[in-house]
């Protein structure tokens, strides 16, 4: 297999701005004598304000005056008005440049100069001029000189001055450029060369003008680049990118990026549509270095991108980017193979004497002392510098061309080991996509073991059921499929057959190739054919640099940025259009969760550890392992004490099912979920209408009569689910649902409400119990925890967690438990028959393993599952449980509550017993205890001898309790939650073109109830709820492009995006809560833990 490695350096554009306010009629060098510099500018008007700046290339733009009607001088002692984030983010100011007198010679109405000494040597330095509001003005270049300057324009074959006038617009550019011979050979003026770090570029489109700062469609260029030259794995520096995510650029390719600042530095990699979900990890070391480890056909290789600090900076920030290259170096296991793309900013050099272990002969120049930094690096990594191995033409080995200056500062490295699997190694010409640095393009063989792909299943197109055409289509070709008969047929093999087929036939099936992109739709004919024109031009330019042809590249540069704008703005406009309807709603939350799901590093986890903690890399290995250990998981029970004793069956007669049973079944089926094995999905039902009902109803009447299910139903397929904690190559960090069969979940429900009229499940129990949630429980634990500490008395908690508690439940506990609960055996044998030969196959990323039988536990994803496990923790706790509060269950979730640690260490060894006896195990380690308003010396609690974890804080139904009673840890929990979800739909959010009710709208649906979840429990201050809204404000803020530099009022910030404010809501949500409680029965949870009164108070006592 043959792999591209391109090191591609992507410059953002930066030239001269001018503001319109600002209209110098003439700007001159009055003298330069030794460090002497005075500039003088006249102005038409007034200028009511003035900056003055100074700035060294590479360093802080450096304040220095300013002026106003006054004529007042406060020079060095005035912050500037103007803020910029690259002003904010650069270097501080170089030290070198120390002023020794700054003068105002005159401020006579609009003339104004300004004069500054230096001591030392002026080696570059740049001067602008701003009016506040505005854009810095850049003004001045003054190069190393001792030149003697005595008029604006004087006869001096050294100085070069170019004026920049546009028609009907008079935005003046003047730039002085003083260049010293024997400085620059070539005696160029280097006018249109000079990049003040943070001004913007002017682009004229028709008549008018605005400010770009931005490569539009420079994303999709390189896309296209990439697809053209056949690249596979691309290293991109200079991004100047902000963040740390992926997102796709076009074609397939997606670009993992890390930035810290938006107008400088930035690295990152491309990837090709077929590498991208062999990406295993992604580590971002800084905005100069990270790397990708991919697994390709069993092979490792990591990909870095480097980009090393330019030859002026800082000898610290070099060795810091040098440190963290042998830190990313360090931590690579030598099996595996490197590759680094990275922009050094050093000359190797021609010649390898004496370096002859690490690079070749075919460098370029001389070397310099980053140069050295190279090869130091490559000989202490035992690498090789690839470039240099391959006798190329100079033109093919010089990566960096600007201003007459051919260098070669970029490389390719590998280790010394792999060196023969590299072909060819050169520099590509005539590619646009930067001006200066140049493609190096390395041809590198794998030798690898092809595995045998798994095929890619194609579905049937079940969502355009939908759509009522395509529903009614679907119905009439099943009729007709059924030789013109409405009633389905009896037996359930046939049926599911002639739905499948017709599915198929009517709806289609995928392809399983990957959707169009639907980001870049705008790369049209037009677009593509300007950006070739642009390509060409550029390698005319290359090969001929004359004045004629770079003008002609400058213009076609131009023409494709509008081109591309206007594309794109017209690919959107429907987009957004549609986006901005109440149709197009539903849309959104799709591209939110799609633009999410890019925006990930990795999607699919394709290679996992053994037990051993070996990563297993081939198809066949990782399927093993994934069976193997949902196998084990599923199969394998806790010891157990065998019951002696039986227990009486209800035998009684069973109701058929009646019509309106399925129809409320599947009323509560929700449509759009994963099918099944049998491929059919409840909208299938839901669109044939009573036909189906009645074909349900018959068909379930007669599993229940004969006890027999259908085959097809026993299948499941089971999907693992990363718990987002833990190492994502551990099977042990993942939890198993399984995708059952929509038609059996259906039965299963029909079957769960008649259980729930028969079994009375205990009052502790909140899990999954119809008029009970998750609410209930926080509520009734924060009164009790409110309530002792107001006594100022002891509160003892202990939360119990059970081990696997789901996929554990012995079958036959499971029946015992049925029986004694009242339920018929009838229903038993059902569901005795429903886990009878149950079999699965798991499905991971690199296809499904072998099949294999489940015969321990419930089954996650089931919808009779929920109700079967309340039966089994009702019966086998019914011995131990207290009344709530002092015990509550939550599915599997126990809180054990009581005033002495002694007795809740005790009832924690009952709770034990009761349940480890009959085959459910007490985590050890995730058990945890808790003493609120603890006093010193209160000891910790036991279990079987083993101290249980102490805590001051847990994390109760997701709702974080204190042993102090405070709510400060939950409050930042909210924020840290609403951040999240935040995250989550930022794509739709942060973009600019989506309306601001729109945005408003997801907020309100999307984010913020993950911070109201559970508030409605707590007691807030003013400084915690404060909290709470300047999180809020901050995020809106971000969605609507305001900061608060804009100075806009909250109260507008919430009325644009249709958001009140929090505290309203919080209170609102508050009153609601207290309304449920006051109007329930006086029995419920919430009642008696209002009026409940602490057991043994003394008179007078609070609480």
């Amino acid at each position: 297999m043959l792999f591209l490695f391109v090191v591609f350096f992507t410059l953002a554009d930066v030239a001269e701005a001018a503001d319109n306010s600002i209209k110098p009629d003439q700007t001159n060098v009055f003298s330069m004598e030794g460090s002497n510099i005075s500039l003088s500018c006249t102005y038409t008007g007034s200028v009511e304000r003035l900056h003055w700046y100074r700035q060294k290339p590479g360093s802080r733009p450096e304040f220095l005056l300013l002026t106003d009607e006054s004529g007042d001088s406060m020079a060095d002692s005035i912050e500037p008005l103007f803020t910029h984030k690259a002003v904010d983010e650069v270097e501080a100011a170089d030290n070198s440049i120390k002023p020794d007198q700054t003068n105002v010679f005159s401020m006579e109405g609009s003339n104004i100069s300004l004069s500054c000494t230096y001591t030392g040597s002026v080696y570059n330095l740049h001067w602008y001029r701003q009016k506040p509001g505005s854009r810095p003005e850049f003004l001045l270049l003054i190069r190393e000189s001792s030149e003697h300057v005595t008029e604006a324009q004087p006869p001096n074959p050294q100085l070069s001055i170019k004026l920049k006038k546009e028609q009907d617009k008079t935005i003046w550019c003047c730039v002085i450029v003083i260049i010293k011979k024997d400085f620059y050979s070539h005696g160029d003026s280097m006018a249109d060369s000079i990049k003040p770090l943070f001004t913007h570029k002017v682009v004229d489109e028709g008549d008018d003008v605005t400010l770009s700062c931005s490569y539009s469609g420079k994303g999709r260029e390189l896309a296209d680049t990439m697809e053209r030259r056949k690249v596979d794995i691309l290293c991109v520096q200079e991004t100047r990118w902000k963040g740390s995510k992926a997102r796709s650029i076009g074609a397939g390719f997606k670009l993992f990026y890390y930035g810290v600042d938006s107008k400088r530095n930035g690295v990152g990699v491309v990837l090709k549509e077929e590498f991208v979900r062999n990406v295993l990890g992604v580590k971002r070391v800084s905005d100069r270095v990270m790397s990708l480890k991919l697994e390709i056909e069993g092979v490792m290789l990591n990909v870095v991108s480097g980009y090393a600090p330019q030859v002026g900076c800082e000898l610290e920030e070099k060795e810091r980017f040098w440190s963290e290259l042998d830190e990313v170096m360090e931590s690579i296991p030598m099996g595996e193979r490197v590759v680094i793309g990275a922009d050094f900013n050093g000359h190797v050099g021609e010649g390898n004497t004496g370096d002859e272990e690490v690079m070749g002969k075919f460098g370029v120049k001389e070397r310099n002392l980053e140069g050295q930094m190279v090869v130091d690096f490559a000989k202490r990594m035992d690498m090789g510098v690839v470039n240099t191995y391959f006798q190329k033409r100079e033109e093919h080995r010089v990566t960096y061309k600007s201003g007459g200056r051919s260098t070669q500062v970029d490389y390719i490295l590998c280790r010394r080991g792999n060196l023969k699997e590299i072909s060819d190694c050169k520099v590509v010409v005539g590619e646009s996509v930067a001006r200066q640095h140049r493609m190096v393009v390395c041809r590198m063989t794998l030798m690898v073991c092809k595995n045998k792909r798994s095929k890619i299943e194609k579905k049937t197109k079940w969502w355009k059921l939908k759509k009522e055409e395509c529903c009614e289509e679907f119905r009439q070709k099943l009729r007709q499929a059924l030789g013109g008969q409405v009633v389905l047929p009896d037996d359930w093999e046939t049926t599911a057959e002639v739905i499948r087929e017709t599915g198929r036939k009517v709806l289609g099936v995928s392809s399983g190739r990957r959707k169009e992109d639907k980001e870049t739709w705008w790369w049209n004919k037009e677009v593509q054919d300007s950006i070739q024109r642009k390509r060409l031009a550029k390698k005319k330019w290359d090969m001929d640099r004359t004045e004629e042809n770079r003008q002609e590249y400058k213009e076609l540069q131009r023409r494709v940025k509008r081109e591309v704008s206007k594309a794109k703005q017209k690919a959107y406009d429907e987009l957004y259009t549609r986006l901005d309807t109440r149709e197009g709603e539903k849309d959104l939350y799709r591209l939110a969760r799609q633009r999410d799901r890019d925006g990930k590093d990795v999607q699919q986890v394709r290679v996992i550890k053994d037990r051993d903690g070996r990563v297993l890399t081939s198809e066949e290995s990782v399927q093993r392992r994934w069976k193997e250990y949902f196998e084990e998981l599923m199969n394998e029970e806790n010891e157990r004490e065998k019951r002696v004793e039986g227990v009486n069956s209800v035998e009684q007669k069973v109701d058929k099912i009646r019509k309106d049973e399925v129809r409320k079944a599947l009323k509560r089926m929700k449509s759009g979920k994963a099918v099944g094995p049998d491929d059919i999905p409840v909208e299938v039902w839901k669109c044939l209408g009573e036909a189906a009902v009645e074909f349900l109803a018959s068909l379930f009447n007669r599993v229940l009569e004969s006890e027999r299910m259908p085959e097809e139903w026993r299948r499941s397929v089971l999907v693992p689910i990363f718990k987002n904690k833990g190492d994502v190559q551990s099977c042990s960090n993942y939890r198993g649902i399984k995708l059952m069969s929509h038609t059996m979940k259906l039965w299963e429900r029909v079957v769960e409400a008649r259980l729930r009229k028969v079994v009375e499940i205990c009052e502790q129990q909140y899990g999954f119990m119809p008029r009970k949630s998750t609410t209930d429980a926080i509520f009734a634990l924060r009164i009790l925890m409110e309530k002792y500490r107001d006594g100022q008395r002891e509160l003892h908690c202990v939360f119990v967690d059970l081990e696997k508690a789901y996929d554990r439940v012995p079958r036959e506990e499971l029946w015992y438990c049925m029986r004694k609960s009242g339920v018929a055996e009838k229903y038993v044998r059902v569901v005795q028959e429903k886990y009878e030969r149950s079999r699965t196959v798991v499905r991971c990323a690199v296809g499904q393993t072998e099949e294999f039988n489940v015969e321990v536990g419930l089954h996650q994803g089931s919808a009779l599952s929920p109700s079967l496990f309340a039966i089994v923790m009702d019966q086998l706790s019914e011995e131990v449980r207290q009344e709530s509060p002092w015990t509550m269950m939550f599915a599997d979730d126990i809180v054990i509550c009581s005033e002495s640690r002694e007795q809740v260490e005790e009832n924690l060894g009952r709770w034990r017993f009761a349940l480890e006896r009959r085959g459910m195990k007490v985590s050890r380690s995730k058990t945890e205890y808790m003493c609120v308003n603890e006093r010193e010396g209160s000891g910790t609690v036991r279990l079987q001898g083993e101290e249980v974890k102490k805590v001051q804080e847990f994390k109760y139904l997701g709702s974080t309790v204190q042993s102090n009673g405070e709510c400060g840890k939950e409050v930042k929990k909210r924020v840290q939650a609403d951040w999240n979800g935040w995250r989550k739909v930022s794509g739709v959010m942060c973009d600019r073109k989506i309306s601001a009710r729109i945005k408003g709208k997801v907020y309100r649906t999307v984010v913020r109830p993950a911070m109201l979840y559970g508030l409605e429990t707590v007691s807030l201050r003013k400084r915690q709820e404060s909290e709470l809204e300047v999180a809020e404000l901050k995020m809106l803020r971000f969605s609507l492009g305001v900061t608060r530099l804009d100075r806009i009022r909250n109260e507008y910030i919430r009325g644009t995006a249709h958001v009140g404010r929090l505290g309203d809501k919080v209170r609102e949500t508050r009153l609601r809560w207290f309304g449920h409680v006051q109007r329930r029965e006086s029995e419920y949870i919430g009642r008696r833990m209002l009026d409940m009164e602490l057991p043994g108070k003394e008179e007078g006592q609070r609480g």
